[in-house]
């Protein structure tokens, strides 16, 4: 996939001053910066290795009469 050209908005000396996103790319944006900010509210969280995390969601799993 090709890397979309970049459009800047530029003073009247020519210094870059801001971006051109299409709405598509805002919004990618967008939701990048909600993603990082719940990892970054969910950091201190105790975590547990993913073998565990499977075994414990499959016995409930198994508790519940499913299969």
């Amino acid at each position: 996939m090709t890397e979309p050209k970049k459009q800047f908005l530029v003073s009247e000396k020519g210094q870059k001053r801001g971006v051109v996103l299409t709405i598509k790319e805002y919004h990618e944006l967008l939701q990048d910066l909600k993603d990082l900010a719940i990892i970054a509210e969910r950091k201190r969280e105790p975590s547990e290795p993913l073998e565990l995390a499977k075994k414990r969601l499959e016995k409930r799993w198994q508790n519940t009469g499913s299969k």
